[in-house]
């Protein structure tokens, strides 16, 4: 039976629609611009121009209960430092502080430490035949460059990837535990794993991330002149480590897959580096590593006609609103000749992803190190395998053979 024969219905934790939800993102942009799930009683809106005003609207569509479908229907208790599930002014003040650390500049030096940590993945698998975008690439190279801007030991850095990706993976198809999707901890709700690094640098402070935020000063929004309590580092810390981890990987993933889908575009690429920037904005936009994100509703209200009533969920679907043809021309085309204003991957308005720079980074530096060693490859779909999450798309495995 077609997708166009059967019922409207989207879940995003549905394994099958998961694997491609553009069908069905498409066909809720045609007929259900506001849709409603009824199992999880939670509304959706797909289209570019609604979700882009949804994101910027934080007065009426909260992010203070969380950012995630399930840790607002489970009323998971969120930490504070946590700037992903926080409104102004907690928000702005918290954001302000790690936008310190954040600058240009400070993202532009990482450059010749990113580009060593892809040699170092890929250089032994040179002459091996191929290697896996994930394993070899996608899954280390951003969790050194982040674990070394926290202070994270390098021996230990592996073992915290694994624990965050064990966190976010869904077991079936169904709304998980809060407690689970988030990695358990008191409240439901833990960064786990980073107090005794704190602790260490409390005693011995270094140049990381982690001592900065130890040492920062600020006043707060009772007016007080402080430091941050150990339990918002913990909270800004275990945030870094798993956006800093999670997005990159997906991202380094779908470049895998979808330039051994279009040979020509990869050639292309391998011989003119200097395009590689805005293939990766059209990889972002093409496959959105993180493509729902879920509001809390403080008000009631209207869209396409239909009520939204206060106290409701509503996801945005930012990567469907990034293939919605009321935006972009022939959408699912992919395209690194196509002129992009701007997409919706990287969130819009004050949520806006602060490592937004360090992704392109390191995708941009992933692309060129890749292509320089192997300008051609195919993937082993008979051992790739894709990851199932409620809050990022991508690979588990994407294993390539090359020439």
């Amino acid at each position: 039976m077609s997708t166009a024969e059967t019922e409207l219905y989207y879940d995003p934790y549905d394994f099958e629609i998961d694997t491609d939800p553009y069908p069905i993102w498409r066909r809720l942009q045609d007929e259900a611009p506001l849709y409603y799930n009824e199992k999880y009683d939670f509304y959706a809106l797909s289209r570019f121009d609604d979700v882009e005003a949804a994101l910027k609207d934080w007065q009426r569509l909260s992010s203070a209960r969380g950012s995630v479908l399930e840790i607002i229907r489970n009323g998971v208790e969120i930490p504070p430092g946590s700037i992903l599930f926080e409104d102004p002014p907690s928000h702005d003040l918290h954001r302000g502080l790690l936008a310190k650390l954040f600058t240009p500049r400070q993202i532009n030096a990482l450059e010749p430490k990113v580009r060593d940590f892809c040699a170092q993945s890929l250089d032994p698998l040179v002459e091996t035949g191929g290697f896996d975008f994930i394993a070899d690439l996608g899954a280390q190279m951003p969790m050194k460059t982040i674990g070394m801007l926290l202070g994270v030991p390098e021996e230990d850095q592996e073992a915290i990837r694994d624990r965050i990706d064990e966190g976010l993976k869904l077991e079936g198809g169904e709304m998980p535990e809060a407690r689970e999707t988030t990695g358990g901890g008191e409240g439901g709700f833990s960064f786990g794993g980073f107090e005794k690094y704190i602790d260490f640098r409390m005693e011995n402070p270094s140049d990381d991330l982690m001592t900065e935020l130890i040492q920062a000063e600020f006043v707060d929004m009772h007016g007080e002149k402080r430091t941050l309590a150990k339990r918002e580092i913990v909270a800004f810390v275990g945030l870094l480590a798993g956006a800093g981890n999670e997005t990159t990987t997906r991202l380094i993933g779908w470049a895998g897959k979808v330039l051994a889908e279009n040979p020509e575009q990869r050639a292309r690429l391998a011989e003119e580096p200097s395009l590689i920037p805005q293939a990766v904005e059209e990889l972002l936009r093409y496959e959105a590593p993180s493509p729902i994100q879920a509001r809390y509703v403080t008000e009631d209200m209207t869209y396409h006609g239909k009520t939204v009533p206060e106290g409701s969920i509503l996801t945005l679907l930012n990567g469907a609103a990034n293939r919605d043809p009321r935006r972009f021309e022939d959408p699912d085309r992919f395209d690194i000749d196509r002129k992009i204003d701007h997409h919706l991957s990287f969130g819009y308005g004050i949520h806006f992803c602060l490592g937004a720079a360090l992704a392109r980074l390191e995708g941009r530096v992933a692309l060129e190190e890749v292509l320089k060693r192997w300008p051609e490859w195919e993937v082993d779909w008979d051992n790739a395998v894709q990851a199932h999450t409620s809050s990022v798309r991508g690979w588990e495995k994407l294993p390539v053979r090359t020439a």
